[in-house]
């Protein structure tokens, strides 16, 4: 029997303080367990809110009113 479940993905709420250019945050970040560890990817949270690693599938999302300042 096969089934289309797919493992849940982490999830990352960010503060805009938290945000390593104007509108991106970097995957893995630090303090992430040493097995994590894949190549620095560097993920646009600015335009929807959120965005997704392509390498571990953690999801980096904005916290409820956090506005980024884009330059």
């Amino acid at each position: 029997m096969s089934t289309n479940a797919q493992t849940p993905k982490a999830v990352v709420e960010l503060s805009a303080a938290d945000l390593q250019g104007p509108g991106v945050v970097a995957c893995p970040m630090p303090g992430q367990a040493a097995w994590n560890k894949h190549p620095r990817v560097f993920i646009n949270v600015a335009g929807h809110g959120e965005g997704a690693c392509p390498y571990c599938g953690t999801v980096y999302k904005l916290k409820a009113g956090e506005k980024v300042h884009a330059h």
